[in-house]
């Protein structure tokens, strides 16, 4: 089924920290930042000098939702569901999307809140999809949103540090991107019409692995990202993930005018754009200046998207997750009259 993006809002909370700023905070080289991961700026909701954390993820995400009703013109009391796909709950229970809609008062309908990576996003675009086909919804929000608290203790001496642990901080940031999704053709021209989410047959180990254990104390990584397989495995994932998409639309890359390409980060970005053999121009790059913030990253793309398609212009968008190797892709069609 087709459903339409209504309105769209983000959320980045603070000031761009710079890779000048984060090269002092964590004891890494400026230079290396932006020749090695190619981004240039990112946000924390934690302060790095002072650790004081400014913002839950709750609070960026209801932020991005109240701008994404707000841009959709639509009263929040017609929402018929929220899901939410997140890495970063700020706890267990209740969950975030729970808070979310208690906060902003959206009450007697269903929440979900997925747990992933990358795809995370594109799950929740293809569920709420499912929701709103089966003819019983009209309205859907869909948040994206990540923070790296948990990760962070900006008060440490990382001047000893491993370069696997503090190349994190280079490469990710915060932010939570929201969406309307209606089932109505006739409120929005901006049409999703194809969606694919799916597991791999891929039988490399986990190329993500994010550690959660309380208080007890163990001896392993809170995060842990092996950059080589993701550099050689995610161009080659991404390659037949647009393969799939294309055929689906009985289309060429030539008759798509927008690409939406996996985004870790500013350097990845271009180098599976090459791989994919893309105009640069055509691809939508967010990531050098956002930093990678997770399941709020698709989101942010589609914003960027909305500010440059066209009427009659076509987008693919693209996803792969490296924790057990997840792919998928969405097509979107603006609808207008040119």
């Amino acid at each position: 089924m087709t459903i339409y993006i209504k309105g769209l809002g983000l959320c980045t909370p603070g000031k761009p920290v710079s890779n000048a700023a984060l090269a002092q905070r964590f004891a890494l080289n400026e230079e290396w930042i932006s020749l090695y991961l190619g981004n240039q700026s990112r946000y924390f909701a934690t302060d790095l000098n002072s650790g004081v954390q400014h913002y839950s993820l709750m609070d960026i995400a209801r932020q991005a939702a109240v701008s994404a009703l707000d841009n959709a013109q639509l009263d929040k009391g017609k929402i018929d569901f929220i899901i939410m796909a997140t890495a970063t709950p700020d706890k267990l229970m209740p969950a975030t999307v729970n808070e979310v809609a208690h906060d902003l008062e959206l009450f007697n309908i269903p929440t979900y809140q997925l747990q992933s990576g990358c795809c995370g996003a594109m799950q929740a675009l293809h569920l709420a999809n499912d929701l709103l086909s089966n003819g019983h919804y009209r309205y859907g929000l869909v948040i994206g949103a990540d923070i790296c608290n948990k990760f962070i203790d900006p008060l440490k001496d990382y001047s000893d540090s491993a370069a696997s642990e503090i190349i994190n901080f280079a490469l990710f940031g915060d932010g939570a991107g929201a969406v309307v999704l209606t089932s109505n053709a006739d409120e929005s021209p901006l049409a999703i019409t194809n969606l694919q989410y799916r597991i791999t047959e891929n039988s490399l180990p986990p190329g993500q692995i994010v550690n959660w254990q309380g208080s007890r104390v163990q001896e392993i990584e809170m995060l842990r990202e092996d950059y080589k397989a993701i550099e050689n495995t995610v161009p080659q994932m991404a390659e037949e993930q647009m393969r799939r998409m294309l055929c689906m639309l009985d289309a060429v890359p030539d008759d798509i005018d927008w690409f939406l390409v996996p985004q870790l980060s500013g350097r990845m970005t271009a180098k599976i754009t090459d791989f994919l053999q893309l105009p640069h121009e055509k691809t939508i790059n967010c990531v050098a200046e956002t930093g990678n913030n997770g399941n709020a990253l698709l989101l942010f793309q589609l914003s960027y998207l909305l500010d440059a398609i066209q009427p009659g212009q076509r987008a693919v968008a693209l996803t792969i997750e490296s924790s057990r190797w997840l792919s998928g892709g969405l097509a979107l069609h603006h609808c207008g009259v040119k």
